[in-house]
C-alpha cells in the first residue's frame, strides 16, 4: 500500500534555455558564458543560430565546418572541424533555443531564449584538457564575444 502523493507539492523550477546553459556550463571547469541581447525577433535569432550545418559556422569564429551525420529526435551527431585543422565528432542535443554538443576535447553549447522585443542568447564552448572535466580557459570570453558581435551583424 502506498501513501498519498506529495509529489504535487514540489516546486518546479522552468529553466529558459539560456538559463539551462549558464547552469550546465557552471560545472564545468574553465568554461565561461557569453551573454547578450539582440534586438531581433527569437525566430529570427534561433533559425541563425540553430542552421547548424549553415549559418552557425559563419557566427561562430574558430569553426570552419559543422555537418550532421546523424539526428534521431532531439538527439545529435556532428563532425567539426576548426579552422585550425583539429576535428571532432560532437554529441549532443539540440532543440528550439537549446544545442549542447561535446565530444571528448571539445564542448560547444548555444542558447536563445525570447525576452521582451528581442532576443537573449548564450555561448560557452572550448577545447577540454584531456583527461579532466575542464575546458581551456585561453580564447574563450574573446570567441564568445566575437561570436555575439557575428550574429548581431548577420540580423
Amino acid at each position: 500500500m502506498t501513501g498519498p502523493d506529495t509529489t504535487s507539492e514540489w516546486p518546479v523550477a522552468g529553466l529558459d534555455p539560456v538559463r539551462r546553459l549558464r547552469v550546465l556550463a557552471a560545472g564545468v571547469r574553465g568554461a565561461h558564458v557569453t551573454e547578450g541581447f539582440v534586438t531581433a525577433p527569437y525566430d529570427r535569432v534561433w533559425a541563425l543560430l540553430g542552421d547548424l550545418e549553415g549559418e552557425f559556422g559563419r557566427i561562430t569564429p574558430d569553426i570552419r565546418g559543422l555537418r550532421v551525420v546523424r539526428r534521431d529526435g532531439v538527439r545529435v551527431e556532428a563532425l567539426v572541424r576548426s579552422k585550425y585543422g583539429m576535428r571532432a565528432r560532437l554529441h549532443g542535443e539540440q532543440r528550439p533555443g537549446w544545442c549542447w554538443l561535446q565530444s571528448r576535447f571539445l564542448l560547444i553549447g548555444i542558447a536563445a531564449a525570447p525576452d521582451g522585443d528581442g532576443t537573449r542568447v548564450a555561448f560557452t564552448g572550448g577545447v577540454r584538457v584531456p583527461g579532466r572535466a575542464a575546458l581551456v580557459p585561453v580564447g574563450v570570453r574573446r570567441e564568445g564575444e566575437r561570436s555575439l558581435r557575428r550574429l548581431t551583424g548577420l540580423l
